[in-house]
């Protein structure tokens, strides 16, 4: 304020530092899968008591999307389950975007990224609030859906990810419709997205629908093999494991919680 300019006489102003790590602009998949957006989502602090971490990583064309748990994001944490979100895709990765964050904008990920031959980091730019909006609504319609809101320990992390590799990400990619855009030239000339219900499909399906779907797929991944998973359950089924394992997952945390008080 300027009462506090004027008593404290001078005043440091911030001075930002640039970090020549990713670049800053919005990916251009052109319909290709393989650019995945990230995010973290917190799960909250309790009584100084540190709540464990998820990592979001959604692709932007077919949407598949998987998810982990970490106690902390720091690198030893954050790295190995970041190689593991990544090579868990079925098809090659070709970018990585996420928002300014330190735990992805440093160099230890930037090496992880070329060690595993990803061609693309890019950043958000400033002021563009749309450049990671694809995996920061998932972090509502399904982090939070699914794992809600309140403080669950860092210590719950191991039993979290577990559920959310395993039954959750698995779920979401062969179970779950989601929409996708259809562009729309209005007679302004100007370009809109619907989400009409006729697309409405799974991920999976989604990558299937792609021209020459196959020529995406990682080398020893083929849809023979995935589609042995993705038809091993029915849709309905999969959902209702997806609640009882989730139950369980809660039950377990809250009767440790209550044993530890």
């Amino acid at each position: 304020s300027k009462t506090y300019q004027r008593v404290r006489g001078y005043v440091d102003k911030t001075r930002p530092v640039k970090i020549n790590i990713g670049e800053r602009r919005k990916p251009h998949p052109e319909d290709r899968p393989g650019f995945l957006r990230v995010d973290s989502v917190h799960q909250g602090d309790f009584d100084g008591i540190k709540g464990l971490y998820h990592i979001n990583l959604v692709d932007e064309i077919t949407q598949f999307q998987f998810i982990g748990s970490t106690p902390r994001i720091s690198e030893n944490f954050l790295l190995p389950l970041l190689e593991a979100l990544l090579e868990a895709f079925p098809f090659v990765v070709r970018g990585f975007h996420s928002d300014n964050g330190s735990e992805y904008i440093n160099k230890r990920v930037a090496s992880l990224l070329a060690k595993l031959h990803v061609q693309e980091f890019t950043k958000s730019r400033a002021r563009r609030t749309n450049d990671n909006a694809l995996v920061e609504s998932k972090n509502g319609s399904v982090v939070r859906k699914h794992l809600g809101y309140a403080h669950i320990p860092s210590r719950f992390a191991t039993k979290v990810n577990a559920f959310a590799q395993q039954v959750l990400s698995p779920y979401l990619n062969f179970h779950r419709p989601c929409f996708f855009p259809v562009k729309i030239t209005d007679s302004k000339g100007r370009v809109r997205k619907r989400y009409p219900y006729d697309r409405m499909m799974t991920p999976y399906d989604k990558l299937k629908s792609l021209p020459n779907a196959d020529q995406y797929l990682k080398t020893g991944v083929s849809f023979e093999q995935l589609d042995a998973i993705a038809y091993s359950v029915s849709d309905n089924d999969a959902a209702q494991r997806l609640n009882q394992a989730r139950a369980e997952l809660f039950r377990f945390i809250n009767k440790s919680q209550k044993s530890a008080a």
